[in-house]
C-alpha cells in the first residue's frame, strides 16, 4: 500500500510549489493532476478525435493508462508505456486539455488513475478536493492557505518580476470571486476535510511551510 499526502487548499495558496519541495524531501511523487489531464488529451488527439466528440471521447477513455515516475529526479509522465513527456506542453494538447477536462466520464478516468497510482505509490497531491474527494483515506491531510492579501501581493510580485503590468486590486478581487466559485461549486466544492491539518502560510516562508508538513508525514 503507497503512503499518501493530500493538500488542499485555495488558489494562490502555494500548493504546487510546497508540494514539489516536500516531495524531494520525503522521496514521494508528485502527483502532477494537470499532466495526467495532458495525457488523456494526447491520447484522443493520436486516435483522431475531436473534442466535441463526446461519445468517441469518453470509449477512448477505456484504453488509456496515464502514469508519473520521476527519473533522474525529474518528472516523467507515460501514455500507455509511452513518453510523452515531450508532448505535453504542445498547443493544440493544451487546447484539447481545456475542452476536454470539462466532460465528467475525463474526470471519473482521471480520479480513477490518480487513485490507483496512490494505492501502489507513496505520492503526494495537491489540488481542491483530494483530501474530500480523490483521496478520502490519504494518510496526512493538509489545508493550505493564507490571507487574500497575502495570495495577491505574491500573485503581483510573480506577474511583476516577469515584468507584466498588474493591479493588485483587481488580483485581490479576482481571488476573492475564485475561492467563491470553488468553494460552492456543485461538483467537489473546495472545503477542509474533517481530519486536515490547517496550515496558514500568510506569515511563513516556504522553507517553514515545507519544514512544517514534512514533520507530519513518516
Amino acid at each position: 500500500m503507497g503512503y499518501n499526502v493530500a493538500i488542499d487548499g485555495p488558489a494562490g495558496a502555494g500548493k504546487s510549489t510546497i508540494a514539489k519541495l516536500v516531495a524531494e524531501k520525503k522521496g514521494y511523487i508528485y502527483v502532477d493532476t494537470g499532466a495526467m489531464y495532458r495525457g488523456l488529451a494526447i491520447h484522443f488527439l493520436d486516435r483522431g478525435i475531436k473534442a466535441e466528440e463526446t461519445d468517441k471521447v469518453i470509449e477512448a477513455c477505456k484504453d488509456a493508462e496515464v502514469q508519473i515516475c520521476y527519473e533522474n529526479g525529474t518528472q516523467q509522465v507515460y501514455l500507455n508505456g509511452v513518453n510523452i513527456t515531450g508532448r505535453l506542453r504542445d498547443e493544440a494538447v493544451g487546447r484539447m486539455t481545456s475542452q476536454c477536462s470539462v466532460i465528467p466520464r475525463v474526470r471519473e478516468k482521471l480520479l480513477d488513475l490518480q487513485r490507483e497510482i496512490a494505492r501502489t505509490q507513496d505520492v503526494i497531491m495537491d489540488g481542491r478536493d483530494i483530501g474530500t474527494c480523490v483521496l478520502p483515506n490519504a494518510d496526512v491531510k493538509i489545508y493550505l492557505t493564507a490571507s487574500v492579501e497575502t495570495r495577491a501581493r505574491r500573485r503581483f510580485d510573480e506577474l511583476t518580476a516577469k515584468g507584466e503590468s498588474c493591479d493588485f486590486d483587481e488580483i485581490a478581487r479576482d481571488i476573492k470571486e475564485r475561492d467563491a466559485r470553488d468553494m460552492n461549486r456543485e461538483t467537489a466544492p473546495l472545503k477542509k476535510a474533517e481530519d486536515a491539518v490547517l496550515v496558514d502560510s500568510s506569515d511563513m516562508t516556504i522553507e517553514e511551510v515545507v519544514q512544517r508538513i514534512s514533520q507530519l508525514c513518516r
